[in-house]
């Protein structure tokens, strides 16, 4: 009689024989997942100050919440009437370093005026932000000339907080994906139709305000970090440099999935990205 063997509750049978994705494009979907699901840009914030990114909350104004909220949708707004406009589609290698120097010097310029100076130097970071996760979008195959794939990049900025009511087997990634996926659709369909103007339709609008509230967390968390007095000797281009690397980091992990999903499917990929285990690039 042969022995009876009991499958391994974390490597499901059926997903190792039946899997869609090669073995390389399974390590390439676990460097992906912990791109997506392992990455904090409060602490690396708290790890470059010493300190936790809290302190820096205490020294912001009243109502500094509601503010910044504001300035995050409005950012995305004009992020996304200009960044990704006179790109070109055919697929090229992503030049991340150019957009972390230019992000970078905004940060030093506006650093020095404070809460202040957020209203005319986060438009501009995060123009450049969405110009750079574009170029990653376009260096895995995606057409961004497309108004959907414009779209998917805006997506970016919604990722990379946690959410609540979540268990922590459950990917975060994929329940802000599925929160957004019918207003990209909506506002997808509104683009096709019309440049953005000035009277911004109401899909549009209602995706810019969904994922501008989540922005707005990691814009606090930025400016949060600006205002720990220790920042004065590192300088805000430092925090804007982890800011922006933080999205790009996103990003590459959000168009590695997307470009896996046109060739396999969403619900393969999708099962696939439950099964295997988060594993850092650089290993």
């Amino acid at each position: 009689m042969k022995p009876v063997t009991t499958p391994r509750q974390d490597m499901p049978p059926k997903l190792r024989l039946d899997s869609a994705l090669s073995s390389g494009e399974l390590i390439e979907l676990a460097y992906a997942k912990y791109r997506l699901e392992n990455q904090s840009f409060a602490a690396r914030v708290t790890e470059l100050l010493g300190t936790p990114i809290e302190a820096g909350f205490r020294l912001l104004p009243l109502g500094w919440a509601a503010t910044i909220n504001r300035i995050a949708q409005q950012s995305l707004l004009r992020a996304l009437r200009v960044a990704t406009g006179s790109m070109q589609t055919a697929p090229q290698p992503a030049s991340r370093l150019k957009h972390k120097f230019l992000v970078a010097a905004s940060g030093g310029v506006g650093g020095a005026f404070g809460l202040a100076g957020l209203p005319f130097e986060l438009p501009l970071s995060t123009t450049l932000m969405l110009r750079s996760i574009a170029d990653i979008a376009r260096s895995e195959g995606a057409d961004v000339s497309q108004p959907e794939i414009r779209l998917q990049c805006l997506e970016v900025f919604a990722f990379g907080t946690k959410r609540e009511g979540l268990d922590s087997g459950q990917s975060t990634y994929w329940a802000v994906r599925l929160s957004l996926s019918q207003m990209i659709r909506d506002a997808a369909l509104v683009m096709t139709q019309r440049e953005l103007g000035k009277n911004i339709a109401a899909p549009v609008t209602k995706l810019l305000t969904k994922i501008g509230s989540r922005f707005g967390v990691l814009v606090s968390e930025e400016v949060a970090a600006k205002s720990v007095p220790i920042v004065g000797a590192i300088s805000g281009a430092i925090i804007n440099l982890l800011f922006i690397d933080h999205f790009q980091t996103l990003a590459r992990g959000h168009f590695v999935v997307r470009r896996l999903e046109r060739k396999h499917g969403t619900d393969a990929v999708r099962d696939a990205y439950r099964w295997v285990e988060a594993r850092p690039p650089n290993e």
